[in-house]
């Protein structure tokens, strides 16, 4: 067991910490003892000493004979599930359900249990078991149970068997763009593309034949300067960030006074001259100068419709939106970093942040008015987009997690681990692992609040989607824990209830009419896939990485069918970069290769003409055989590539915006932070100037690929 002890191997086992795990080249790897106990130390163990190990084994053993009711049962749809409870040995014992939208089910039996009875606390307890009726209606219900003058309360949580394809997509291939929003910009934009040029993406989008389009985490950024670059490491998960508003959009716009209508003019000129002309994206000045811009619609009288569709906006997202917009407020005037606040205001729950929210509440009022702006903004590109006739209309972006002192940390803090950061183990493509910095979900922490901090993240992200891409949804299994003052490589992994938190997104999707597709790459247990085939959540295929074990790229009729295909991603660079090798000589740059660059080099030319190859034998590139052929261009190739995939099985397909175009540049390099401008890359033509979205619109380039991809093309 690597010098994991047999007593410590066992407590870590009961809160599904990992000794034992195979790694990405197949051989079994052992965590550090420290490690093991780190982890458990930030889920509230003890196991410094083997005394110490000894009593929180016995105590894990005993929790839940100490429990009426669990906290929280989760089935799916159709399947029989039994709970157990707990009762003084001999008691009689009653187990009824109150169901979500009204009503009640007493049809519950209890069947034989042989537990013995245990002593607990210096009394006997037995255990009997109930099964559940397996025509329950998919929900949040209240399991409920009656021992002598005892009562407890737990939640029932029923998933769908099955979330699939809906009905207009069942029996087609949907292809779609996949663009990072923020690099999108039009001659309307402010400094950032936005929600607006989303808009006008997608009816793009829909004239060339796709069915959606892929969007970046539009998730909420501390509203301070400098401001996070990176969406997956956003400060809040259940907000979104206020930057994609387009400020001319909003009703009370309308209504400004001539000279504050000309002012904002000003600031949007000023902000568009000083930015059109730089390399990356300036999120501080485009924040700067929206920001100012809101302030002043935000004077603006509301009607009493609106004012009424507001204050019901804030009743649906309940006291969520009280703890963003507050933490906003405290940000702004303490930095975004809440562990160096104050003392008392480090906690949401306490008298004085009460306190704070009731002194400052014209500027939290401000912070919840423009998440319902964004609620509005979101649900009108969402429903232009599909009543334009996409099958899909918009696919969102659930980021893994969030920054570590950011508004969700703070909100969530009882939730959430402390002295561990999620990141990844080393795989073939990132041979150091990879550090997010981001606190992972407690998973004792979660039952016990029956998983409600993840319902509302679930509900939130799917509230105005066609579709959710879970970023990392292996994370959902296990999730690699890396100790404070640890290297990535010294983590280990901690195991989810997969079937409740997939369960729950997809209980939360089925309602809101969207699918789910899971990025499944990376190191994956062999049952994962299979699993996400049989709840219907669709995979992640990068044609790059779809090679056997000795490197030769997968036929296509072996390819997955439930699967979103695409031929790069947001980690790679565009597919023009790709196919120069541009990517092994930004590594080299930076400092990250594991093995000499003449090797690295030689390694990516035999993977590319491998592909090319392929490419060739499937009739999709001219063979090169004819005497005096020239070897096919970069646009020809691109299209050859995409071609591959519309040979594939796969139901979705996804075209980069960045290929349709020609931009070769890197949105991301893993492994790094400053030593490239990760996120924040503008969108690029082929000669490498700025392209604004209004050229994107004529492309005849992205047209032809297009072609490519529709049915008819």
């Amino acid at each position: 067991m690597g010098g994991v002890e047999p007593q410590l191997a066992e407590l870590a086992a009961g809160y599904g910490i990992a000794t034992d795990y195979v790694d990405w080249r197949e051989q079994h790897a052992h965590p550090p003892a420290a490690t093991v106990v780190a982890v458990l130390r930030a889920l509230g163990v003890d196991a410094s000493s083997p005394e110490a190990c000894a009593a929180a084994l016995a105590e894990h053993r005993l929790r839940p004979w100490r429990r009426l009711l669990p906290a929280c049962v989760v089935t799916r749809a159709g399947q029989a599930a039994t709970v157990d409870v707990h009762v003084p040995h001999g008691a009689d014992v009653r187990v009824w359900l109150e169901l979500e939208h009204g009503g009640s089910r007493d049809d519950i039996k209890q069947v034989d249990n042989w537990e013995p009875p245990r002593e607990v606390d210096g009394r006997l307890v037995g255990q009997a078991s109930f099964t559940l009726p397996t025509d329950l209606p998919l929900g949040y219900h209240r399991l409920r149970a009656r021992s002598a003058d005892t009562e407890a309360t737990g939640t029932l949580i029923v998933t769908p068997a099955w979330l699939g394809l809906p009905d207009r997509m069942a029996q087609t291939t949907t292809w779609g763009l996949a663009a990072q929003l923020y690099s999108v910009r039009s001659g309307r934009s402010w400094g950032v593309g936005d929600l607006a040029d989303l808009s006008d993406l997608l009816a793009w989008a829909t004239s060339l034949g796709a069915g959606f389009v892929q969007v970046n985490p539009l998730h909420a950024a501390a509203p301070v300067t400098p401001m996070e670059p990176s969406p997956y490491l956003p400060t809040s998960r259940r907000f979104v960030n206020p930057i994609y508003l387009r400020v001319e959009q909003i009703p009370e716009y309308a209504y400004l006074a001539d000279a504050d209508r000309t002012g904002i003019e000003a600031i949007r000129a000023r902000l568009q001259a000083t930015t059109a002309a730089e390399d990356l994206i300036d999120r501080d000045a485009a924040w700067a100068a929206k920001q100012a811009a809101l302030r002043t619609v935000y004077a603006v009288p509301r009607s009493g419709g609106r004012e009424l569709a507001y204050q019901a906006y804030r009743r649906h997202a309940g006291p969520a939106l009280d703890d963003f917009a507050t933490w906003c407020v405290l940000a702004q005037q303490y930095g975004a970093d809440w562990t160096q606040w104050p003392q008392p205001l480090r906690h949401p729950g306490t008298a004085e942040v009460a306190a704070y929210r009731a002194g400052h509440e014209p500027e939290v009022d401000f912070h919840r008015w423009l998440q319902w702006l964004l609620d509005e903004q979101l649900a009108v590109v969402q429903s232009d987009a599909r009543r334009a006739g996409m099958a899909m209309g918009v696919l969102h972006d659930l980021a893994v997690g969030v920054h570590p002192r950011g508004a969700d940390a703070w909100a969530l803090a009882d939730s959430l681990a402390a002295g561990v950061r999620v990141g990844a183990p080393p795989d073939a493509f990132n041979q150091l692992g990879q550090d997010w910095q981001q606190p992972p979900w407690r998973p004792d922490r979660l039952v016990a609040a029956a998983y409600r901090p993840f319902r509302e993240l679930a509900a939130a992200i799917v509230r105005h989607a066609g579709g959710v891409r879970v970023d990392h949804i292996i994370g959902l299994f296990r999730l690699w824990w890396i100790p404070d003052g640890s290297g990535p490589a010294d983590g280990t992994y901690v195991r989810y209830d997969h079937e409740a938190m997939i369960g729950i997104l997809a209980l939360e999707a089925y309602r809101a009419g969207a699918i789910l597709v899971g990025e499944d790459l990376g190191v994956v247990e062999p049952t994962v896939r299979d699993y996400l085939v049989d709840v219907g959540v669709l995979g992640c295929s990068i044609l790059w990485f779809e090679e056997d074990h000795a490197g030769q790229p997968i036929p296509p009729d072996r390819w997955r069918e439930y699967c979103l295909a695409s031929v790069t991603t947001h980690d790679l660079p565009p597919t023009a970069g790709y196919l120069a090798g541009e990517h092994v000589e930004l590594r080299e740059r930076l400092h990250l290769l594991t093995r000499p660059v003449a090797e690295e080099l030689a390694a990516d030319e035999a993977h590319r003409r491998r592909w090319l190859d392929t490419l060739r034998a499937h009739h999709l590139l001219p063979s090169g055989a004819e005497p005096g052929a020239a070897e096919p261009g970069e646009e020809e190739t691109v299209a050859a590539l995409h071609r591959y995939l519309t040979l594939t099985p796969a139901r979705l397909l996804s075209v980069a915006l960045t290929d349709a175009v020609g931009d070769r540049r890197t949105q991301n390099q893993p492994g790094t932070r400053d030593e490239y401008p990760n996120w924040r890359v503008p969108l690029t033509g082929p000669d490498g100037s700025p392209l604004p979205l209004d050229d994107v619109l004529r492309s005849e380039r992205a047209a032809r690929l297009a072609a490519v991809l529709r049915a008819d093309g």
